[in-house]
């Protein structure tokens, strides 16, 4: 569509033929609709009751899940508003490990409440200002309300553990996993309180119930010795760490050599040898059990290792070889002449193990395990995947919680509170903004009122009931969704870290008034584009014109944009 503006008699052409532009409030319209679309396709998810997404990629691969931010990066989203709503799951993954889907929801409600608003003639930029000033008061509430928890309060920490799972796949053995998580990261905790989870690795194996997940103090190599005649195990294991390759260097200039004579040839193979055989026995002398090679290792090289009785594994990745350092207490070293006694580790227990029909190296019984494995198991592979997604965001709060010291309830205790507070402090807004904050308010209900709906429930009712109580003081106070009624949700043990919480009001207020903010949208023609004139096979507001959107929360009036999903 071009722009045309009158100079004179002559139109004069602003953009390409080829270009889409909406403006004015059908932009606003169309964005809205686009990022209320995405909240929809991941509301039904929230909760302990909520349900899963199957999503079915092009070359037929299956993801199971209930994880917000693996719908929707699974959902091979086009539309570039909707995108945006897409980055607030990610930046909460990213931020906190959890409660993607609370901040989609909220951010989508946000859009919801603003569209009317704007449809009754407040400006765009007054209901952005009241959004903000509303999530600064949010903000500063919930750190009013926060209940301090310590690392020492382990009780704590595993219901924390837990609340993160419940829902996903594996809940059926949360407790018994919960337990694993936070001794998992206690054990990572480095000493001035900082946690990378990074130093918790997890692998998964098909076979074998849930329940059945252990916790391993040390590290699993998914590699195999790589000598027959090397030692299936080691005990009291001196552990080496060395980055390079045991082969002999290849020259760094092309360099041509005559032979004339085969005892010429012979010499350089012996010396060959023994530059091999001198890697070695540096090794040995220094009282190497087990070493870990970051590149190759020549097969001569693995003859004289096998004779020396050490066991070798070749290939380590890099990350391997980090966690290997933390756990043994040993280091890293890029030249094998600089290798000193001291830079060995120690490990009680170094064997080739199999585990689910693979082989692998277990680097166990260390002193001060700074780095831990979490073998995960399940019936299905589809099973262990979703229980990895739910022990990563499991990792992820209780490390924000030993950061933070801070939790809050769950259950939509701290939306119902929010909810509240927000409403008497618009009263104290002056001018339009007060409308903005007070339909700021009525969007963070949206998350007790589908934790009641996801669970077959009342949402009037539930809300109903949750406003009183807290009307009664209770701050506590959220939806069981198992019963239907509503406790107190801290004596209960269903907390949540208190970022969890600010992160996800900061990110979806963030994404919401940013895309309210747009009154115009200029594509490029070559935009696989539907719904205006140049292409979609239906008119504006079919499946076409909103990229094959039509079925999911009715997103037919789309048009304009295309390839929405």
């Amino acid at each position: 569509m071009s722009q045309r503006q009158r100079m004179g008699n002559q139109p004069m052409i602003v953009l390409s033929e080829d270009s889409q532009r909406t403006s004015g409030k059908d932009a606003q319209s169309m964005n809205i609709t686009a990022g209320k679309a995405v909240a929809e396709s991941v509301r039904t998810t929230l909760g302990p009751k909520g349900m899963d997404k199957m999503l079915v990629d092009s070359s037929g691969g299956v993801v199971v899940t209930n994880d917000g931010v693996t719908i929707l990066k699974e959902m091979d989203i086009d539309h570039p508003a909707a995108n945006m709503i897409v980055e607030v799951s990610e930046t909460q993954e990213d931020e906190v490990g959890d409660g993607t889907t609370t901040a989609v929801v909220i951010a989508g409600e946000l859009l919801d409440q603003a569209e009317e608003l704007i449809d009754s003639e407040v400006h765009p930029t007054t209901i952005a200002q009241g959004y903000r000033q509303a999530a600064e008061k949010a903000k500063e509430v919930l750190d009013e309300q926060a209940i301090d928890v310590t690392a020492d309060d382990r009780e704590t920490l595993e219901k924390i553990a837990a609340t993160a799972m419940t829902g996903k796949g594996a809940e059926s053995a949360r407790d018994t996993l919960a337990e694993l998580v936070v001794d998992a990261v206690l054990a990572v905790r480095d000493d001035d309180g900082t946690v990378d989870t990074d130093n918790v690795s997890v692998e998964t194996v098909v076979g074998g119930a849930i329940g059945n997940s252990e916790l391993i103090e040390g590290v699993i190599v998914d590699k195999e010795r790589v000598d027959e005649n090397m030692p299936y195990a080691v005990e009291d294991a001196n552990v080496a760490l060395f980055d390079g390759a045991i082969e002999v260097k290849e020259t760094e200039i092309d360099a041509e050599v005559n032979v004339t004579d085969p005892d010429q040839l012979q010499q350089f193979l012996d010396q060959e040898e023994q530059q091999l055989k001198e890697m070695v026995d540096k090794l040995s002398a220094v009282g190497t059990d087990v070493v870990f090679v970051g590149d190759g290792i020549d097969d001569m090289a693995q003859h004289y290792l096998a004779q020396e009785g050490i066991l070798a594994v070749r290939r380590a990745k890099e990350s391997d070889l980090q966690r290997l350092a933390r756990s043994t207490g040993g280091r890293v070293v890029a030249n094998l002449d600089d290798l000193e006694e001291s830079d060995l580790g120690f490990a009680g227990s170094v064997a080739q193990k199999d585990i689910g029909g693979d082989e692998r190296i277990f680097v166990e019984d260390v002193e001060d395990a700074r780095s831990v494995t979490l073998v995960l198991r399940g019936g299905t592979e589809h099973v262990v995947d979703e229980v990895e997604r739910a022990i990563e965001d499991s990792l992820g709060v209780v490390r924000t919680t030993l950061q933070d010291g801070q939790v809050l309830p769950g259950g939509g205790a701290p939306e119902t509170e929010l909810a509240l507070q927000l409403r008497d402090f618009a009263d104290s807004v002056g001018g339009r903004e007060q409308l903005a904050v007070e339909a700021f308010a009525d969007a963070l209900e949206i998350i007790p009122r589908t934790l009641a709906e996801n669970a077959g429930l009342d949402p009037i009712d539930s809300l109903v009931d949750l406003r009183a109580r807290h009307d009664g003081g209770e701050f506590g106070a959220g939806l069981d969704a198992y019963t239907g009624d509503v406790i107190d949700m801290e004596a209960e043990g269903v907390v949540e870290p208190l970022r969890v919480k600010t992160q996800a009001i900061e990110s979806a207020t963030e994404a919401a008034t940013m895309i309210l903010r747009i009154d115009d949208v200029i594509a490029a023609g070559d935009l696989k584009g539907g719904g205006t004139d140049d292409g979609g096979d239906e008119p504006a507001g079919g499946p076409g014109g909103a990229g094959g959107m039509g079925g999911m929360g009715g997103m037919g009036g789309m048009g304009g944009m295309g390839g929405a999903m």
